[in-house]
C-alpha cells in the first residue's frame, strides 16, 4: 500500500522560512515525478513545484520561483520544499503527490497538473502571520 507522509508545515512569520518533508513507502518512485500542491481555504487545489523522475529539471509556479527550492532523495524516497521569503498568500495545507504516468512520460518538464497525480499525502498546515 502506497503512503505519502508530509512533515515540517508550521506557523511562522513573514519573511521565515520552513522546510517540508514527503516521504513515500510501500513502492519506490526513483522513476516517478513528484510535486508539490497547495490548497488555500476557499480555493482549488494548485501547482506549486514538481521534479523530474531523474531530478532535473524542476518547475515552480510563477509566484513560489526563486522562493522555493524543490528536491529529492531517492535513496529515502522522499521529495522536499525549501521556502523562504514566506508571505501570508502562502498560507495553505501543501500536499505531496506521485505521478503514475510520468513513468512512461518522454516529457522534458516534470508533470505539473493536478490530474497527473496519483498518490497523495495527507497534507502539512503552513500558515504564514505576522
Amino acid at each position: 500500500q502506497v503512503q505519502l507522509v508530509e512533515s515540517g508545515g508550521g506557523l511562522v512569520e513573514p519573511g521565515d522560512s520552513l522546510r517540508l518533508s514527503c516521504v513515500a513507502s510501500g513502492r519506490a518512485f526513483s522513476s516517478h515525478d513528484m510535486g508539490w500542491f497547495r490548497q488555500a481555504p476557499g480555493k482549488e487545489r494548485e501547482f506549486v513545484a514538481a521534479i523530474r523522475r531523474g531530478g532535473h529539471p524542476t518547475l515552480y509556479e510563477d509566484s513560489v520561483k526563486g522562493r522555493f527550492t524543490i528536491s529529492r532523495d531517492v535513496a529515502k524516497n522522499a521529495v522536499y520544499l525549501q521556502m523562504s521569503s514566506l508571505n501570508t498568500e502562502d498560507t495553505a495545507v501543501y500536499y505531496c503527490g506521485v505521478s503514475e504516468k510520468s513513468y512512461y512520460s518522454g516529457d522534458y518538464y516534470p508533470a505539473s497538473y493536478l490530474a497527473d497525480y496519483d498518490y497523495w499525502g495527507q497534507g502539512t498546515q503552513v500558515t504564514v502571520s505576522p
